[in-house]
């Protein structure tokens, strides 16, 4: 990358020099203002979405995290980075070299030690091995967002065996992910088996007609089922966060869901 002139005004957001940056809040004018309060706010950070940032970018705001930290600021992490494809993944380990890096998932989390677990289950479960980056993607997003989990690969419906011989573990989750492409009809099929809430995760796996996952996506939303939640196509993020917010409050423990689903039986 060329470098500015001297005294240049003329620099792409990022191409932004440390003078130009703000002394500890996270700030950079005209390009950036990192939502350090919302852990606090939400009960969880603010994560970064990459492919729609350049590199330059992206690796200005990995290069923020790593300041403030060097500088003693508390409470940063965990950073989710999501959607990072090879470049970016780059962009972000050269500021952030200990993060932890999933290239299936397209994701990185710094700091990489996930926070003790708290709460009840997330499983994700996806209906083939083509679903499983968004749904490893789920399964990061929540683990870094404090739950236990567990990815269950590979149980769609076309090979319905594959599906009942796993129902024991499903139902000791307080929260199922279930991310499915082509006709989208394992959360459904999940979400009659089991007494947890369920978040179905349309995939844009298929041909023709699932048109990116958009028929999938119209399967979940149409579910005869109750207790399921949408999120977007390939929104492994938005599904993993939704989980870890269901889940936060379920008492810990294999016991307590099973007395759950005793309780609605």
């Amino acid at each position: 990358m060329a470098e500015a002139a001297e005294g240049s005004s003329d620099l792409a957001p990022g191409d932004l020099a440390p003078d130009d940056r703000a002394p500890a809040d996270g700030r950079i004018d005209g390009f950036l203002d990192l939502d350090l309060d919302r852990a606090r706010r939400r009960g969880a950070p603010e994560a970064v979405l990459c492919d729609a940032k350049s590199v330059e970018q992206v690796g200005a705001i990995a290069a923020e995290y790593a300041r403030l930290h060097s500088e003693g600021r508390d409470g940063l992490g965990p950073v989710l980075f999501t959607r990072a494809d090879a470049a970016r993944a780059e962009a972000v380990l050269a500021a952030l070299p200990d993060a932890l890096h999933d290239p299936e998932a397209r994701l990185l989390a710094w700091p990489a030690t996930p926070p003790e677990p708290a709460g009840g289950l997330v499983i994700v479960a996806c209906a083939g091995t083509s679903d499983l980056p968004a749904a490893r993607e789920a399964e990061l997003t929540a683990r870094y967002l404090g739950r236990p989990t567990t990815l269950i690969a590979d149980i769609g419906i076309a090979g319905l065996h594959r599906l009942q011989s796993r129902l024991p573990e499903l139902r000791q989750a307080a929260c199922v992910v279930v991310a499915a492409g082509m006709d989208g009809a394992l959360p459904t099929v999940v979400a009659g088996q089991i007494a947890a809430p369920v978040v179905a995760l349309p995939t844009s796996v298929g041909y023709g007609v699932a048109e990116g996952g958009r028929t999938a996506m119209l399967t979940m939303l149409s579910a005869c089922a109750p207790g399921i939640g949408v999120v977007n196509i390939d929104n492994g993020y938005g599904a993993g966060h939704l989980a870890a917010q269901i889940a936060r409050w379920a008492p810990a423990g294999e016991d307590s869901a099973v007395q759950q689903c005793s309780a609605v039986r």
